[in-house]
């Protein structure tokens, strides 16, 4: 139990025996730098509990916790704010406990815990995965990771839109201007050459759509009469009808599709547990629409289609099946989420990782699927994330115009090659180990640029200050603890037993910041917020520095200074490396 767990359990203990009133929490926050204390409780949410002058409901607690805790050796109340001093010996005895956990911070899945599914990437197969699909990756295996080390069993998976007009309209301008090519014959990732002609396609279309006009269409005629927007509809139905020799060449280019996603996800350094096809969902949910009408859940109108009234939820009313019989969108997520629940009956709650433009869609979703009466429904969370800007401006995927996620890696490599080679930092190395550390050190970048922003915050991406080895960027971190691995690779003398000691301010500053690192992870997880694990990553850097600068590590003479301090360094090097694995992060040894 770390002293912020202790001290909650004795303020709701002090709470009940001076005011013969139980709380159900206590707010923390660490103790601003002027005034004398290591934590403070916030008094003011207890006033909800117990009317009165916090001033005074802060003096009582803190007396009682300076006779019932320990490790509180004073305190001070400042307005609203229990300031509370921790003894040394908390600090080192709690650090002496750590040191030699691997994993300190993680917990494991507990037996009776409901797993988490985090469906994230979810890729169109008719381009590759560009910025936004990067941010998206992110975030959702990042998630999924911070959730497993809270002490959750997760699911990472993905539902691939294999099918659609979007698909047929690659399929048809390769058929129409593709001359045979292949992945092997062009030299080109399989996704890309896919993507070339999904934007060849548009090219071609806009032509079309520019001849009409001249013959004397309006322009919404002119693109619903075009002969290759006609003919790709035709290839839909041809599809949906399970024509032969549409459905081998459909699998012949999303095989080449998925062959260029895995080279992508592996490089990004993402995976999934299972995978879901919309070729083989997009019919579930329309039985589920029968067992909705006869239960009141949705409706029929004259023409026969079927609708949600969601009006008195504060949402309006949602179709969920043409008058035709066709499935919409709607009703496929509806039938996917019970279809996933089925498969993965250990599933408490699913993550859906999905820009904001689809805030609504998932309002909606979740409603339905409680209205339905699924108990996990109210597990439902919409990881939504805003976009990813570019100097430059938006990005269009018909236009050919995104940002590629290989060539972005790419760049992001150069960029740190360029950076690096200026600062003159990597003497020694082989041509082998630079380009590995490149690779290291700009994908690092551009993983912390992303994470360490809120995902519900736009982000503006700049490569080149991504890369910058001061502030509040990957590289940084990453240059932080290649040097603490030189402290450690420096120490000649067994720094391996545990020393009682005074500690100097520093280290105790230093200590504070490892004890919570549990709690972030925790936080992280409730929050679905990686950014929560990367600022306290550069918090913690932060305050390692301050101490390299203010203490002597290898030069102190004092031995048990010097072990302790190797032992401090080490740690924070060992949550550093911790921290950005649940990033998605490496670390590099020497820098």
């Amino acid at each position: 139990m770390n002293i912020q767990n202790t001290i909650e359990t004795k303020v709701k203990e002090g709470f009940l025996a001076l005011y013969n009133i139980e709380i159900p929490s206590v707010e923390f926050q660490a103790t601003r730098k002027e005034f004398e204390g290591d934590i403070t409780v916030v008094v003011f949410p207890l006033l909800r509990y117990k009317k009165g002058n916090p001033v005074q409901i802060g003096e009582d607690l803190g007396q009682y916790l300076v006779e019932n805790v320990t490790e509180i050796t004073n305190f001070n109340v400042v307005k609203g704010f229990l300031n509370l001093v921790i003894e040394d010996s908390f600090y080192t005895n709690f650090f002496n406990s750590i040191y030699t956990d691997a994993v300190f911070g993680f917990n494991s899945p507990k037996a009776d815990e409901k797993a988490v599914l985090v469906e994230y990437s979810s890729p169109n197969t008719n381009k590759p995965l560009h910025l936004g699909h990067v941010r998206n990756n992110l975030l959702g295996y990042s998630v999924a990771e911070i959730i497993k080390a809270s002490g959750k069993k997760v699911y990472k998976t993905q539902i691939i839109n294999d099918r659609g007009i979007h698909i047929c309209k690659s399929m048809l301008a390769w058929e129409k201007f593709g001359n045979g090519e292949t992945p092997e014959s062009t030299g080109l990732k399989g996704d890309k050459l896919v993507g070339n002609y999904y934007v060849k396609f548009d090219q071609e279309y806009k032509k079309e759509i520019s001849d009409l006009v001249a013959q004397g269409k309006t322009e919404d005629e002119a693109k619903k009469e075009a002969p290759l927007f006609l003919e790709a509809q035709q290839m839909l139905l041809k599809w949906e009808a399970g024509d032969a020799a549409v459905v081998k060449l459909w699998k012949t280019m999303n095989a080449w599709v998925y062959a260029g996603f895995d080279v992508t996800y592996k490089n990004l350094g993402v995976d999934f547990d299972n995978l879901y096809y919309e070729s083989n969902t997009y019919l579930l949910g329309k039985d589920i629409i029968d067992e909705g009408l006869e239960s009141g859940v949705f409706y029929k109108k004259e023409d026969g289609s079927v609708w949600c009234d969601l009006t008195e939820d504060g949402l309006d009313e949602k179709l969920v099946l043409r008058s035709d019989g066709t499935a919409v969108y709607m009703t496929q997520d509806i039938g996917t989420a019970i279809q996933r629940a089925k498969d993965l009956p250990d599933v408490g709650g699913m993550v859906y990782t999905v820009g904001n433009e689809q805030d609504y869609h998932f309002k909606v979703l979740f409603l339905i699927l409680k209205k339905l009466g699924y108990s996990w429904a109210e597990s439902l969370f919409h990881l939504s994330y805003g976009m990813v800007d570019l100097p430059s401006g938006k990005m269009k995927s018909r236009e050919g115009t995104v940002v590629d996620a290989d060539d972005l890696m790419v760049e992001m490599a150069t960029t740190a090659k360029e950076i690096s080679e200026e600062l003159g930092k990597l003497d020694g190395y082989s041509e082998e180990e630079k380009e590995e550390l490149y690779k290291t050190i700009g994908l690092g970048a551009l993983k912390y640029f992303i994470l360490k922003v809120d995902p519900k915050k736009r982000i503006l991406f700049d490569p080149k200050s991504s890369v910058d080895f001061q502030g509040n960027t990957g590289p940084f971190i990453q240059y932080t603890y290649a040097r603490i691995q030189s402290i450690i690779r420096k120490a000649d003398f067994d720094y391996s037993n545990p020393v009682t000691r005074d500690l100097h301010e520093k280290e105790k500053e230093l200590l504070k910041q490892l004890e919570l690192f549990p709690e972030t992870i925790q936080q992280a997880a409730a929050n679905y917020s990686p950014a929560v694990i990367a600022n306290y990553t550069y918090d913690l850097v932060k305050e390692f520095n301050s101490f390299y600068q203010n203490v002597s590590i290898l030069g102190e003479e004092d031995l048990d200074k010097k072990i302790f301090r190797v032992q401090l360094a080490k740690k924070v090097a060992d949550v550093i490396k911790q921290a950005f694995l649940l990033l998605g992060i490496d670390v590099p040894e020497r820098m």
